[in-house]
């Protein structure tokens, strides 16, 4: 996993320093959630799991069976001979190995779970592989990947998730080719037309709330200019108005100082006199 994280960043970093100008773009998909929200796919893993359940509700039958025999052998050992416990053993051991090879035959490496459970993520898996190209290569996605894969997402933008967009192309897909006549089909490819000009309504919205986010972010910076230099004016008139409040209040203090000192001289020439 730590491989694969190393070579996506190596990956991403050099197609950014080669992409510098032009810009990357990057979508991602969640294939859990697209897999929940395709109804064959959710039917047919209902139905598997009906089996499973059925597999694991005959394989503990046996084995309680089974149980059963060995505690029933054991309280009768004592009336029977060595040649019939013997033989009861060996057909108990056989039995248990029955189910044994039976429950890996349904739940082993190369059991029925698995082989059906890649029979029914196989389709699934390619209709999901060729929407991606085709988005991508239709929206010029530099890179798509996969949020239910090994390579860890820390953060994803929920504008980047193309995760809806594939499971309408998938459904539309799948109502074209289950269309059984001309106005069947008239009417996917009807709703294929409405959802492209959708798709391209979605592409110019972007592109407007993008240049609207920026208009709104250059006036907010322009009013906070505008009160910054305000708030400047202000702090430099309120700093000049106490300098000169500052500098008259010397000035009397000066001129008081000046008084007294003539007048302790003429009270000192009066009393000479």
């Amino acid at each position: 996993m730590k491989l694969k994280v190393l070579i996506v960043i190596l990956m991403l970093t050099a197609v950014f320093s080669a992409n510098a100008q032009r810009g990357v773009r990057i979508g991602y998909i969640d294939t859990e959630y697209i897999l929940e929200n395709i109804p064959e796919y959710t039917e047919a893993t209902g139905q598997l799991e009906s089996k499973v359940q059925k597999w694991k509700t005959e394989i503990e039958t046996s084995l309680k069976g089974i149980k059963q025999k060995r505690e029933t052998l054991n309280n009768e050992k004592a009336l029977l001979t060595k040649e019939l416990i013997e033989e009861r053993e060996e057909d108990i051991f056989f039995e248990e190995k029955e189910i044994l090879d039976y429950q890996q035959k349904r739940f082993g490496p190369n059991g029925d779970l698995m082989i059906q459970k890649r029979q029914l993520m196989q389709p699934v898996q390619d209709q999901i592989f060729q929407a991606v190209q085709d988005i991508a290569k239709a929206k010029k996605y530099d890179f798509v990947f996969d949020k239910s894969a090994d390579v860890v997402m820390l953060y994803s933008a929920e504008r980047f998730d193309m995760s809806d967009l594939i499971i309408r192309t998938i459904s539309r897909a799948s109502k074209r080719t289950q269309a059984k006549n001309k106005a069947e089909r008239r009417n996917a490819k009807d709703e294929d037309a409405v959802i492209e000009v959708n798709d391209a309504q979605e592409a110019r919205q972007k592109i407007l709330d993008d240049k609207k986010a920026e208009r709104e972010a250059a006036t907010a910076k322009r009013k906070q200019e505008i009160l910054d230099a305000r708030e400047a004016k202000k702090k430099a008139a309120a700093e000049k108005r106490a300098k000169i409040l500052e500098d008259r209040a010397k000035a009397r203090e000066e001129k008081l100082k000046e008084r007294n000192g003539t007048n302790d001289s003429e009270k000192t020439e009066d009393g000479i006199d």
